[in-house]
């Protein structure tokens, strides 16, 4: 044994990911160190210089490994940060003309933002290395030479160097990472909780069906492979530091790659992973490549609907499926996970029955759409997000057989349906069949096909030809969460199913107590828009990227009104949002024509853009149907022109910044009538409309004006539920004033 090897144990620590502390204790213990205990930092651990080493060559957990230089408590100013790094013999670890740079974490009351730390250490070593008559070292903060790490937690400062360099995650094989790619170290600490290792000495077998990237399957191939997980890298941090022991490492190095060359020869696991992406499995299939194991691993296309256990693996062959799915972290993806996580439970129940499933989400919610149930569960963090480690069992042949026979009398399985969702899929049957007479006749194919008709399903589901709108309606606090969000999944899982669509077709948002500018504001930038078609009028939609739809499928017969009554005359249109009344006022109707000429009101450019789309859409003239972006008050108060049909629908309330003020339509209506009456010409009508469901016309007005309500003629069938959506009320000027 080399004199190197007789190296005095050194304190190191090592860093990892929260929540990997215990799992990483356990690893270091196993190549050869002595752990000392974890801290918020990581694991403090005692080692000889060979064990360090080893620690950055076969680590699969860790970020970092830190040779400590000091520990100090009572660390609260930059001065005492200043003096205690200062006294460290810096010479003994810095070269001549070597260059540095400073990872500083945490702070103090004093020490508050990790830049201003990490100057502060880098002047204690200058300083230290000037007062030894040593020139100043160079600041290199992308290829140092020497890397420091700088952890102060409660006044605990632990200074060291940074003998791993770059995190130790990048193990340097995933260049192309695909969506939402993994962290190596992380892939690796999924695998041994989901006991990949003891499975490896059976010979089982590991599938992802999510593959991606790629990166849980090679991850799992350089543990069957036994190959060091940064026998890759060229450069550790320890290269550029003064004790660096260059004969030691390079034994440590030719004892792994031996291990590595053996180890793929004797590998006996088979590891297949599957993705519908082409993109994706090319990524996978380069990174395998760069990672030394491409032979170990099978990479097929396939979706989730096509799963199936490949030819090579018999039926006696037990393994291991594993896979980080999609999370949803926006709710517009949800319709499609929870499809998603309901097929994943399927396939893995036909193709692998009595195998062991690991699924790794930040919804464990969505997790729940499996259909299994999970035995264990480890709770880990996915970057910032809160994530979870579901351990389950898969049924076996026989069980899955009885299971699908109870399906169907043809014995398919059929997607398992709680008692609640058994309801709410057949309320939407039924609300379908009441309401079939009507579209035939009508021809209408935008249409409100359930609204919160179960009060535990408080939700509006809306068809918008052969897409569909969801929105939940925010549930009040009364109401378990998890609860609430177990019956919108239970939702999203039946609609697909009973209305026939794909789930990419289902569009879900969140419906609560807004300020007027939320109309407004962007929920996405798709650019997802359609046509439609209502009546005469053809018209853009976009269900994905604002809180409305550029459709308000309740005002249908209002426009349809509108459009009987535009013939020969002149259309004013006051907040017309997407101008879809001023489209049907303009067409009017095939017997007797429509508008003369309109003049279309709003405050946003957006909506504004949509209307004069939705114009050439029907080939209006915008010659004589004319857009105005303009306060709508504002704009009444100065106009001079007459109308002999105008059409006033006011937001419920509005405090946009582009106005003067706010908007309440109970506390302005008067104010708002009595305008638009001042540009009404003599024998017009004003259709006066609102959704404040609790609105009352002010008596005032029907003294000046006659007024009649015509709230219960403008529902259709599929808003009878809903007597209060909207108000309408036609308003004209008395005879003889």
């Amino acid at each position: 044994m080399s004199d190197s090897l007789q190296r005095e144990t050194s304190a190191l620590l090592a860093t990892c990911p929260k929540g990997l502390e215990e799992l990483l204790a356990d690893e270091l213990r196993a190549l050869g160190a002595e752990v000392d205990r974890s801290t918020v930092a990581g694991v403090h651990f005692r080692a000889d210089l060979a064990t360090a080493y080893r620690a950055c060559l076969w680590s699969r957990l860790a970020n970092r490994i830190v040779l400590c230089l000091l520990r100090e408590e009572g660390i609260e100013h930059p001065e005492a940060l200043h003096r205690a790094v200062a006294g460290v013999d810096w010479s003994a670890h810095l070269r001549p003309g070597a260059t540095l740079a400073v990872d500083f974490h945490g702070r103090s009351e004093q020490i508050r933002h990790t830049r201003f730390g990490a100057q502060t250490v880098k002047d204690g070593v200058v300083d230290a290395l000037q007062a030894q008559g040593r020139p100043r070292p160079d600041v290199d903060l992308q290829r140092p030479d020497l890397r420091l790490y700088a952890h102060l937690h409660r006044g605990r400062l632990t200074l060291g160097v940074d003998l791993s360099g770059e995190s130790l995650h990048r193990r340097g094989y995933r260049r192309d990472v695909g969506h939402a790619p993994l962290k190596e170290n992380l892939a690796a600490a999924l695998l041994i909780r989901a006991g990949w290792p003891q499975r490896l000495r059976d010979g089982q077998a590991l599938v992802d069906p999510l593959c991606g990237a790629g990166t849980l399957l090679i991850e799992a191939a350089l543990m069957a492979a036994d190959m060091a997980p940064n026998l890759n890298r060229v450069r550790f941090g320890f290269h550029g530091w003064a004790q660096h022991d260059e004969a030691l490492w390079a034994e440590l190095r030719r004892e792994a790659e031996a291990r590595a060359s053996i180890g793929r020869k004797r590998c006996r696991s088979r590891l297949c992973g599957f993705d519908q992406s082409p993109p994706a499995l090319a990524a996978a299939k380069a990174n395998a490549m760069r990672a030394g194991i491409p032979a170990l691993i099978d990479f097929q296309g396939a979706s989730l609907g096509q799963l199936q256990r490949p030819s090579e693996l018999g039926d006696e062959v037990r393994g291991l499926v594993i896979t980080n799915p999609p999370y949803g972290e926006r709710l517009g993806e949800l319709p499609e996970l929870v499809t998603l996580y309901r097929e994943l439970g399927e396939g893995i129940r036909q193709a692998f029955p009595g195998w062991r499933l690991a699924v790794f989400t930040a919804n464990p919610d969505l997790g729940h759409r499996i259909g299994l149930r999970a035995d264990k569960q480890y709770s880990l963090k996915n970057g910032p997000l809160e994530a979870k480690l579901l351990l389950m069992d898969v049924p076996d042949a026989a069980d899955v057989a009885q299971d699908a026979g109870a399906g169907s009398a043809s014995g398919a399985a059929t997607p398992r349906r709680s008692e609640g969702a058994k309801m709410f899929a057949n309320r939407l049957e039924k609300n379908r069949k009441r309401l079939k007479k009507w579209l035939k006749q009508s021809g209408e194919s935008c249409y409100r096909l359930y609204d919160a008709d179960m009060p535990e399903y408080a939700l509006a589901v809306d068809v918008y030809d052969g897409r569909v709108h969801v929105q939940e309606y925010a549930a009040p606090r009364s109401v378990n969460a998890a609860q609430a969000q177990k019956r919108l999944f239970d939702a999203l899982q039946v609609i697909p199913e009973v209305l026939g669509v794909d789930p990419e077709q289902v569009v879900i948002k969140r419906r609560e107590k807004q300020s007027g500018k939320d109309q407004y504001r962007k929920q996405a930038s798709t650019g997802e828009r359609f046509q439609v078609h209502e009546g005469r009028a053809r018209l853009w939609v976009n269900l994905r990227d604002y809180l409305d739809t550029g459709l308000f499928l309740d005002h249908r017969p209002v426009r349809r009104m509108l459009g009987e009554m535009a013939a020969g005359k002149r259309f004013l249109n006051l907040f017309c949002y997407t101008a879809a009344a001023t489209v049907q006022a303009a067409l009017g109707t095939q017997e007797a024509g429509g508008a003369t000429d309109s003049v279309s009101v709003d405050l946003s450019n957006t909506y504004l853009e949509w209307a004069r789309d939705n114009f050439a859409l029907n080939g209006l003239d915008p010659a004589r149907h004319r857009v105005v972006r303009d306060d709508c008050l504002r704009w009444l108060e100065t106009a001079r022109a007459e109308f002999d049909l105008i059409f006033l629908d006011p937001p419920t309330f509005s405090n946009s910044k582009k106005m003067e003020g706010t908007l309440d339509v109970q506390r302005d209506h008067v104010r708002l009538v009595s305008l638009a009456m001042a540009r009404l010409a003599a024998g017009g009508t004003l259709v006066f409309s609102n959704n404040q469901r609790r609105f009352q016309l002010d008596p005032g007005l029907a003294e000046r004006f006659t007024v009649a309500e015509i709230s219960a003629r403008t529902f259709d069938p599929d808003f009878t539920r809903r007597p209060d959506i909207h108000h309408v009320f036609l308003i004209r000027h008395r005879e003889g004033a």
